[in-house]
């Protein structure tokens, strides 16, 4: 019996598109596209076992050593830092991290600014690098709102087509980092199935070629 490589998915149309590439790269596993409410999903021929877990959590899965690897963007990733091996940028789930603000604001070096964000370790690096002083206010969602309501200043946040923003009066102003999904791996079981890993990872960068 073949070694099983678990892979944690993320949930939503990253991870459906992540599960269509290891199909192709002859990692099937039929059950997961039934119309089911399972979580885990195995091809003991293939040596694959997938689950379903929320974007945010998989890191920690494997992290943890519950999944051998998983796929997380890379804001996840610059943000959490969790203490993992990345193997593979695949190329899609493509955004980019951002500091927006209302259309014709100025920033008055002078005084704090004041910055709402969900992914504050990546703003204060990002400020930090430019010697500006910042307040970080942190938000779980709506972060839009923010400077429309005189909270904060700019907000950091993913952009992908900026629609959302200029709807509601913002403008993208600078590009902190480009983000993509990353395929992650724990590091223990790496030394065990590395070599399996390996395989796998070739065979999606073939595709991704």
């Amino acid at each position: 019996m073949k070694t099983m490589i678990n892979v944690a998915l993320p949930k939503g149309r990253l991870g459906e598109r992540v599960y269509a590439m290891m199909e192709a790269a002859g990692y099937e596993c039929p059950s997961i596209r039934e119309n089911n409410r399972k979580l885990t999903f195995e091809n003991e021929e293939k040596g694959v076992r997938y689950f379903w877990v929320k974007p945010s959590d998989v890191a920690i899965y494997v992290e943890r050593g519950a999944a051998d690897i998983g796929i997380a963007g890379k804001d996840i990733l610059l943000e959490y830092r969790p203490d993992v091996y990345e193997l593979l940028d695949l190329g899609i789930g493509k955004c980019r991290m951002a500091v927006a603000a209302r259309q014709g604001f100025v920033d008055d070096t002078e005084r704090t600014l004041r910055v709402a964000t969900k992914f504050s370790r990546i703003a204060r690096e990002y400020y930090a690098g430019r010697c500006r002083d910042i307040d970080i206010i942190h938000l779980n969602g709506s972060i839009e709102l923010a400077p429309l309501l005189g909270l904060s200043d700019v907000i950091v946040d993913i952009v992908e087509t900026g629609k959302t923003l200029y709807e509601n009066g913002l403008e993208p102003r600078e590009t902190i980092v480009p983000i993509s999904a990353r395929v992650i791996a724990n590091k223990a079981n790496f030394k065990f199935k590395g070599d399996r890993i390996e395989e796998m990872m070739d065979k999606l960068s073939a595709l991704i070629r």
